[in-house]
């Protein structure tokens, strides 16, 4: 029997190194026992994994990262079930894409309840503002379902770059004081401050948006389990507003509000929220930008557009779809019998990514954190607006817009039922009909873009 010793409950490097041997020396997975730190069996033998030769293997990458999930898991077997599969995959690399092998589920489930315990981490941490003698920090608690804390750690040091903060966990704590990040001992919520000042102003928003018409208690549950409440300062209207939300639907079938008195409101909240977003540091990308360039439009506009990212121009002007791009999407709109001034036009991603070739700043796609990031800023614009068709131009904001990767050649031409209710299409981006070499297949590219867009037309008109 073979002891592998780990430095944590989420040591991914030590379980690689100690993997990789027992898998070259053939070590059986039932001939390992894995241990954290000092903890062990007295009945197991000291022996180490074997010393590490120069003959080497290697598994797909998409394996590496399906580990880098799942070893962050409680489940007690999560080391054991990660070599069985490393040693499958080393042995026939093609079964890491059977969904129906019972190990490879296993471990995804691990992966999957990861990842969601990582987004709850980002979306339900709520900081109160403390002050010491260094000035102003910003304290959070949370209360984890798996080893996330140190895994999310980055992320709240890239989204709170410019903040002193700390995040307190029962199993540790992270701080950030602008430079580096650091870990000390775990914590309880009694360490935690309690409710600041800025959590009425937090309160009167999320009574404003809330829509009593949307209100499906099951899927909010889904995505807010009650686990979180206690630490939101939201939660506490959550049961008030939940019980009234029959009779305010109710209400507005009975007495719809004035068209203008419910442009006028949105409107100040849609200026409010640009006023904000001239701030985000939410991802690197605003250090090497002129500004952001938030979205524009009627607040009660029927249509609403998400592009990728603002380009050169775009960034200059702090305007979205005003460089090339935006002139050839200009005359298709009006091609297709489309009011721009009465649809929303946005983008995914509110910063310019380029990289500088000399004095040319060239554009670079956005990557997943960049969009996740700024998914923050669509989600309002789209509550403010509800809009009744949205139209993704792109992969980038398809992905915004769907919260997962898709392919365009595959959902394009048909519109797609969004759980907001409202009706979404997918489509190119106006950028990829300049790009497209050939002039006749230009032109026949250019065709189907206005006829999609002309369907999309009618069909505001339908539901409008």
């Amino acid at each position: 029997m073979h002891r592998a010793r780990l430095n944590g409950p989420d040591d991914f490097d030590g379980w690689r190194v100690a993997a990789r041997a027992f898998a070259l020396a053939g070590t059986k997975p039932a001939d390992i026992l894995w241990h954290i730190g000092d903890e062990g069996d007295l009945f197991a033998a000291d022996e180490e994994p074997p010393p590490v030769g120069e003959v080497a293997f290697s598994v797909p990458r998409a394996f590496v990262e399906l580990a880098e999930r799942a070893i962050l898991h409680r489940d007690a077997e999560r080391f054991a079930l990660l070599y069985a599969l490393l040693v499958q995959v080393r042995d026939r690399p093609a079964s890491l894409e059977d969904r129906a092998d019972p190990l490879v589920r296993r471990v995804e489930a691990l992966a999957k309840a990861v990842r969601r315990d990582m987004h709850k981490m980002r979306a339900f941490v709520r900081f109160r503002e403390l002050a010491d003698a260094e000035g102003p920090r910003f304290v959070a608690w949370f209360e984890p379902d798996h080893h996330i804390v140190r895994a999310n750690a980055g992320f709240f040091a890239r989204r709170f770059a410019s903040m002193r903060w700390s995040i307190l966990t029962p199993e540790l704590s992270i701080h950030w004081d602008g430079d580096a990040l650091t870990e000390g001992p775990g914590a309880t919520r009694r360490d935690a401050p309690a409710q600041d000042p800025v959590e009425d102003i937090w309160k009167g928003y999320y009574a404003a948006i809330f829509n009593p018409a949307r209100l499906k208690v099951g899927a909010m549950l889904s995505e807010m389990p009650r686990k979180y409440w206690r630490n939101l300062p939201e939660a506490a209207l959550i049961p008030e507003l939940v019980a009234g939300a029959q009779s305010r639907e109710a209400a507005m079938i009975a007495t719809p509000p004035k068209p203008s008195a419910r442009q006028g409101n949105a409107a100040a909240a849609w200026s409010a929220l640009r006023e904000e977003a001239m701030g985000c540091t939410r991802c690197p990308l605003y250090r090497d930008t002129t500004q952001t360039v938030f979205g524009e439009g009627p607040v009660d506009a029927p249509l609403m557009f998400i592009g990728e990212q603002p380009g050169d121009q775009e960034d200059l002007a702090g305007r979205p779809f005003v460089g090339p791009a935006g002139q050839l999407f200009d005359y298709a709109l009006e091609e297709a019998g489309i009011d721009r001034r009465r649809a929303y036009i946005t983008n995914a991603v509110k910063h310019f990514k380029h990289e500088r070739r000399g004095k040319r700043r060239i554009h670079q796609t956005p990557e997943t954190p960049e969009i996740q990031a700024c998914r923050w800023w669509l989600t309002q614009e789209l509550e403010l607006v509800r809009p009744r068709i949205i139209v993704a131009l792109g992969a980038t904001a398809g992905r915004a817009l769907l919260g997962k990767a898709v392919t365009i050649s595959r959902v394009r031409g048909a519109p797609i039922a969004l759980e907001s209710g409202a009706q979404g299409w997918i489509t190119v981006h106006p950028s990829y009909l300049l790009r497209v070499p050939d002039e006749a297949r230009k032109m026949e590219e250019r065709k189907r873009f206005v006829a999609e867009l002309r369907e999309i037309g009618e069909q505001v008109k339908v539901l409008a």
